[in-house]
């Protein structure tokens, strides 16, 4: 016996394969860059950001990790040099990471390259009936 399955439910397993197929693809071209696509995600928050920093909690929401996850990412683009730690003045319990120059020179060479990836991977599903409507969706 079949159970009948949600419109929702139906959507929401077309956009998962979507979301699968896309970041596979875009983790491939930024890898090219010697970056994850977690770091990448991070440098174009940052580069992004209008001071060119973010809280660690800030930079938590817009890449989507928890606190500690996070705190990982940071020390990570620290060690490889694409960040810097910084103190909030005004509260020395606020933690800043600031994005350095060499970490806008790697978000630069990298991010032509995920742009150009990101519209292919679109572009490769569009014809796929059940992706379409997300896809046309995406792209407004």
């Amino acid at each position: 016996m079949l159970c009948q399955v949600s419109t929702e439910t139906v959507a929401w397993k077309r956009l998962l394969a979507l979301h699968n197929r896309v970041e596979h693809e875009l983790a491939r071209v930024v890898r090219r860059h010697g970056l994850g696509l977690t770091e990448f995600r991070a440098l174009d928050a940052l580069v992004n950001s209008a001071s060119g920093s973010l809280r660690i909690q800030e930079l938590a929401g817009a890449i989507g990790l928890d606190q500690s996850s996070v705190s990982r990412l940071v020390a990570r683009l620290e060690r490889d040099e694409l960040s810097e730690r910084d103190i909030c003045e005004d509260d020395r319990r606020g933690v800043y990471t600031a994005i350095t120059e060499h970490g806008r020179s790697r978000h630069a060479e990298a991010e032509p390259d995920y742009a150009a990836a990101l519209k292919r991977a679109l572009d490769e599903v569009h014809g796929d009936p059940e992706l379409t409507p997300i896809v046309t969706a995406l792209r407004g």
